[in-house]
């Protein structure tokens, strides 16, 4: 066998080596599936001589291929079955319900607290808007009320003034009508009459002093009630000395209560008299 190879020289033994490496590769295939083999064909051309004797071929072996190994079996996998937790399970389940319930009825009591407040906002501004309309028409009122107690003010005033005016119309035309009469009734022979029966009752009851004259004459005013009594006497002028003076005085007060007229036109509650040592007029 080495005189063989020694005589294929270094380009056969390359050859050779080639086709043991290719026989190598060829088992490595998967033989779980039967697959044909193909004589490999190698050409080499050596350009060494070689003698005339050609040595005999080399045989190569096919190699024999291998049985196709039994399918391992498939293993067993065992179930397991998982432990009895179903009341950790339906804890965990009640836990989430409660938590959904209790979202809810968070979101429940958010939604009720907004429309609530919501609603409260809407009350707040009716019962605003109520009370402006209210105070709107208690101030349309007032005016209204403060309007027609003018216009009544207005009214009463110029009803005042005008029963003033005619009040005052009445007295003038009275007091015309009384200067009238008391100036008829001054002319008249009953004034005459009523004015001696004075002068005669007052002379009666004068007590002359020895100082008193012919000459002697005295202005008095007397104020009379309307009953004749004597209220008041003023001496508005007299000649006499002091004495003189206190006996007119005294005379027409013991006099008191002068004659009252018939004719109540003659009563004058403020008489002018006019006393003199001869007549009383």
């Amino acid at each position: 066998m080495s005189q063989r190879l020694e005589k294929l020289g270094p380009y056969g033994l390359a050859v050779l080596l080639h086709v043991v490496l290719l026989g190598s590769m060829l088992l490595a295939v998967d033989f779980s599936r039967p697959t044909p083999i193909t004589p490999l064909a190698i050409q080499a051309k050596l350009f060494e001589e070689i003698p005339d004797t050609a040595p005999p071929p080399v045989e190569v072996k096919r190699p024999e291929p291998e049985p196709e190994p039994e399918p391992e079996p498939e293993p067993v996998v065992e179930e397991v079955l998982p432990e009895d937790n179903s009341e950790e399970l339906q804890r965990q389940a009640e836990e989430e319900k409660r938590q959904l319930d209790a979202l809810i009825e968070k979101e429940r009591l958010e939604q009720l607290q907004k429309k609530e407040a919501e609603e409260r906002k809407q009350k707040e501004r009716e019962e605003a808007e109520r009370k402006q309309r209210e105070e709107a028409e208690k101030e349309r009122k007032r005016l209204e009320i403060e309007r027609k107690r003018q216009e009544d003010i207005e009214r009463q005033r110029e009803e005042n003034e005008r029963l003033r005016r005619e009040l005052e119309q009445e007295q003038r035309d009275q007091e015309i009508e009384d200067e009238a009469r008391r100036l008829a009734a001054a002319n008249s022979p009953e004034m005459a009459a009523y004015q001696f029966a004075i002068a005669q009752k007052i002379r009666r009851a004068w007590a002359v002093p020895a100082s008193a004259g012919p000459e002697t004459r005295c202005s008095v005013r007397v104020r009379q009630l309307p009953t004749g009594e004597v209220v008041g006497v003023n001496i508005s002028s007299c000649n006499g000395d002091d004495a003189v003076l206190r006996s007119v005085e005294a005379a027409i007060r013991r006099a008191s209560p002068l004659p009252v007229p018939d004719n109540r036109d003659l009563f004058d509650p403020n008489l002018t008299l006019n006393l003199t040592m001869d007549r009383e007029d």
